[in-house]
């Protein structure tokens, strides 16, 4: 039977070789670090994304904006139906146009307009749209609205701002029609 002395001193040459062994001690660092470096990671491609998208609604309102404000819309009589169409169909493959909302509203003057919050205070989208795109000298207000869909937000990093982890994307065109 060997001695607690020969028994201590084989179990500290055990804990020197596993101290000098480095072998493993990159994948185990890894495996502490990834998880953080991954969320941290995909948190950011996801906020790319949403600038991304904003941008491009944003411009999308701008353009389609235009027709309004020379009085083609008005002149072709559209409808808020037939403007929508005209609008998704500047749209690439980022938007689902069926989630795309559209709110045309016209003023006398810009000290009479009224912006209303379309969130609710149980941050639940208001779809209350409308569709008056006015006449020549009208002041008109453009508002486009879609609701982005967030993966990102159980990994601690949540930016919606409305309920089901959405956050919701808006674009905003105000200007006087012209004379047409």
């Amino acid at each position: 039977m060997s001695s607690p002395a020969a028994a201590t001193a084989t179990a500290r040459n055990v804990l020197r070789r596993f101290r000098r062994n480095r072998r493993g001690s990159a994948a185990v660092e890894f495996a502490l670090v990834a998880p953080v470096f991954f969320a941290l990671l995909f948190a950011i491609i996801e906020t790319a994304i949403i600038f991304f998208a904003s941008q491009v609604l944003e411009t999308i309102t701008q353009d389609s904006a235009r027709m309004i404000m020379t009085g083609q819309a008005q002149t072709a009589a559209y409808t808020q139906a037939q403007f929508k169409t005209y609008l998704c169909g500047k749209i690439p493959a980022l938007f689902n146009c069926n989630d795309l909302y559209v709110d045309v509203k016209s003023y006398t003057g810009f000290s009479s307009v009224v912006i209303t919050d379309p969130i609710d205070a149980g941050k639940n989208f208001v779809p209350n749209m409308s569709y008056s795109p006015g006449s020549a000298g009208d002041i008109v207000v453009v508002r486009v609205f879609y609701q982005w869909p967030l993966f990102v937000t159980g990994l601690g990093y949540n930016i919606a701002n409305l309920t089901g982890s959405k956050r919701l994307l808006s674009a905003t065109a105000a200007f006087r029609n012209e004379p047409f």
